[in-house]
């Protein structure tokens, strides 16, 4: 500093600012330091995923025993990375994830993450099965296993299907969710 009458200048300003040990430019400084740290680690986690959020907490057992209630996972968005064999939105269901060999998880196929009926609030997480046309009935293509004891597609929410998706279990999610990798 030029003297004791305190910094001049812009430079020696922030010196000071970075330097002193004044409490009060100490806490907003460290403030400002852990601010800054999630910003970034925040920015990184989205210029990687290309999603936000771009992780999600488990909060069912529908996943065990590859994934806990309260596990985070990393979402990313359809096609990041996503394998060769992969169709045009980068989601590899059951089946083709069996032909080819590709695990996620512990199981054939990726898992995906959407919202239920594109509305807001808890994302539901779930393997995609099998792909589904716009007003396809997919009743036939099902595991008899998880339609819940339905004896034709007409017994079924979302049967015939009323937009393109990946079946999971039954029901048929948007297409807006993510994959997970």
């Amino acid at each position: 500093m030029s003297d004791d009458a305190g910094p001049r200048g812009p430079l020696e300003w922030l010196r000071w600012l970075r330097t002193t040990d004044h409490a009060g430019v100490v806490y907003v400084r460290e403030v400002a330091t852990s601010v800054a740290a999630v910003l970034a680690v925040g920015l990184l986690l989205f210029a990687v995923s290309g999603v936000w959020p771009p992780m999600v907490a488990v909060e069912s057992g529908s996943m065990e025993p590859n994934m806990q209630v309260g596990d985070l996972v990393f979402v990313m968005e359809e096609g990041r990375f996503a394998p060769g064999f992969a169709d045009e939105t980068g989601i590899v269901p059951y089946d083709v994830g069996a032909e080819n060999d590709y695990r996620k998880f512990g199981a054939y196929g990726d898992v995906v993450i959407y919202r239920a009926d594109n509305r807001s609030g808890t994302p539901i997480i779930h393997r995609a099965r099998f792909w589904v046309e716009d007003g396809e009935n997919w009743y036939d293509r099902a595991n008899p296993d998880f339609v819940g004891g339905a004896r034709d597609c007409d017994a079924l929410p979302n049967c015939p299907a009323p937009t393109p998706a990946t079946s999971r279990r039954g029901t048929t999610p948007s297409r807006t969710g993510s994959t997970t990798r």
